[in-house]
This record gives C-alpha cells, sequence and structure tokens, in this order.
C-alpha cells in the first residue's frame, strides 16, 4: 500500500498561484514559477521555454482580463513521458473583442499567443462560466 501510495505522489504535483491585477505581478509570478520548477526537477530541457509560457500567459491575464486570475502548474510523469501544464484562468475579457487599451502600443503586443503556439506541444482555450482558461503542455525529451 506505501508504494502505491508513493508512486502516485511521484505522479503528478500541483501549484496555484493568485494573480495580482498589477504590471509587477509577471515577473514576481514568473520567479515564483520558477522556484517551483527547480523544487520539482523539472527537467531543464523545457524550463525556459515553460518560463517564457507562464509570463505570455499571465501577461494576457494581467493587461486583458478582469480579475480574479490565477496561474495553475502540474507536472505529470507516467508512461507517455513527463508533461508540464501551465494554465491561467481568469474572469474573462476586459474589453469587448476588437478593443484595445488607451495607450496600448500595437507594436509591443500581439506576439504572446505565437510564442506560446511555437513553445507547447499542445496548447487551447477553454470557455467556462467563470470565465476563460488558457492552458499549454510542455513536454519533456
Amino acid at each position: 500500500m506505501a508504494a502505491q501510495l508513493n508512486t502516485l505522489l511521484r505522479a503528478a504535483c500541483a501549484h496555484v498561484c493568485p494573480l495580482p491585477p498589477v504590471a509587477g505581478a509577471v515577473s514576481a509570478v514568473r520567479r515564483r514559477a520558477a522556484a517551483v520548477l527547480a523544487e520539482w526537477s523539472v527537467c531543464p530541457d523545457i524550463v525556459e521555454d515553460s518560463l517564457l509560457v507562464v509570463s505570455e500567459l499571465v501577461t494576457n491575464a494581467v493587461i486583458h482580463a478582469r480579475p480574479p486570475a490565477e496561474l495553475r502548474l502540474s507536472w505529470h510523469w507516467g508512461d507517455a513521458g513527463r508533461t508540464l501544464r501551465v494554465e491561467v484562468t481568469d474572469a474573462g475579457p476586459a474589453l469587448p473583442a476588437g478593443c484595445s487599451l488607451p495607450g496600448t502600443d500595437p507594436d509591443e503586443h500581439g506576439r504572446g499567443e505565437a510564442i506560446v503556439h511555437a513553445l507547447a506541444t499542445r496548447h487551447g482555450i477553454r470557455v467556462h462560466p467563470a470565465g476563460i482558461t488558457r492552458w499549454a503542455e510542455l513536454v519533456a525529451a
């Protein structure tokens, strides 16, 4: 029985971090995510890409969505390999579709989704009654 429990505990780790709706939250959350990935001994070959994905998804929630928002990291490993899942859930868009925040320079924004698509093995968006969850999975080699 103890061996089964030990196996289950090693099969998955999860961490949830609330996102304060302020600009400085992105770097603080990225540092926290880096510490969590180090604690979990996540494969070095996906750590930097994972932190970039965290930064892009968190930035999107802080700048474009209504609070509350949270980051959820989960690290799963099993027969199919090791997968890090990054999820950011927020309360939905702060502005109607097609509108942008006043003072936003279009040359400085809009590349985050392409970055996530390029780095993630799988990614998507889930709309639910509480808001929107954007997620990405990175698989360790």
